[in-house]
């Protein structure tokens, strides 16, 4: 298969293209080159920008195109009615976040985020409604020819948002670990080359349409994820609960500051999402020990990552707990 991507330097991007080289495709990325200009020396670079300067895609012809890098519904239709004609399918990578109602349990068919304002393009605090619309404009150039992966939380090496990293890394250190909220909260997530290799079967294959991407195909529970990531790591932690009213009246930030802990009854459908059409079009998933051990792995050899819940914060939390 001959490949474009768009994207392709930072996380699900490379893995992307990482996953296309270990099955033999023939991979060209699109970047401003910027970002780790010489990650994948082997492929065909064509620099521009995505926001008015795609000369470099004209004349060109793929078998496909995986869109890892549109967030902006005006700047999505620029290149996908590019290509219309140049490629077979489009791949475009959405997000759970599109759908209008977080706090019930999601399905392909649940109703989709609006913008009040279609020339809003503030992506921060904007993000579903504008994948929702990104997703409209596939739709409407290339119909059953277009897909759009609703993506759960993507993790393992190359993450920076340190949304799991988290985990692996204070469960390997041991000790009391401050476990968020009631053991038995439902956990989904994804490790980022089971979607890679689950967007490049979309790529060659379809269906088209929306389908949801997120892991793993049978219910997890916060607690096996913790008991499980623990094992992998090799630590000796002592989990220790502390409910979700203890956490939040000691404002502790859910999610980014306390990874994987999302207490909100309004958001709670984001790990619940029905997979049923993924998995029959695909999508698999390796053990979670092995994107355990994985992530911890890079990200000792990292560097800097986004700054969480620090040990001393963690502390004082279990002494008042």
């Amino acid at each position: 298969m001959k490949l474009l991507v768009l994207g392709g330097t930072v996380f699900l991007g490379r893995h992307v293209v990482d996953e296309a080289l270990s099955a033999g495709h023939d991979v060209t990325t699109f970047t401003r080159g910027q970002t780790n200009p010489g990650l994948h020396p082997e492929v065909e670079q064509l620099r521009g920008d995505r926001d008015g300067d795609l000369a470099s895609l004209e004349d060109r012809r793929w078998d496909a195109v995986v869109d890892t890098s549109g967030y902006v519904p005006r700047i999505v239709r620029q290149s996908a009615e590019l290509l219309q004609d140049a490629v077979g399918r489009y791949v475009f990578v959405s997000s759970v976040s599109a759908y209008a109602d977080a706090s019930v349990p999601l399905d392909e068919s649940s109703p989709l985020a609006v913008l009040d304002d279609h020339a809003i393009e503030d992506v921060q605090e904007h993000y579903g409604a504008l994948k929702a619309a990104c997703e409209a404009v596939v739709d409407g150039v290339y119909g059953g020819r277009g897909t759009s992966v609703r993506a759960g939380l993507i993790v393992g090496p190359h993450d920076q948002t340190d949304r799991f990293t988290y985990w692996p890394k204070r469960l390997a250190e041991g000790g009391d670990v401050l476990a968020p909220g009631d053991p038995g909260d439902p956990m989904q997530f994804v490790d980022v080359r089971d979607l890679a290799a689950f967007l490049l079967v979309l790529a060659e294959h379809g269906p088209g349409g929306p389908v949801n991407a997120t892991g793993p195909a049978e219910p997890l529970t916060m607690d096996e994820t913790l008991t499980r990531i623990s094992s992998a790591v090799g630590g000796d932690a002592r989990l220790r609960w502390v409910d979700d009213e203890t956490l939040l009246a000691a404002e502790v930030g859910p999610w980014m500051e306390l990874p994987l802990w999302l207490p909100a009854p309004e958001y709670a459908g984001l790990l619940r999402a029905d997979i049923g059409k993924a998995l029959a079009a695909g999508l698999a998933f390796r053990p979670l020990e092995e994107t355990a051990r994985d992530t911890l792995a890079w990200s000792r050899d990292a560097g800097e990552q986004r700054p969480t819940l620090t040990r001393e914060r963690e502390r004082q939390l279990l002494e008042d707990a």
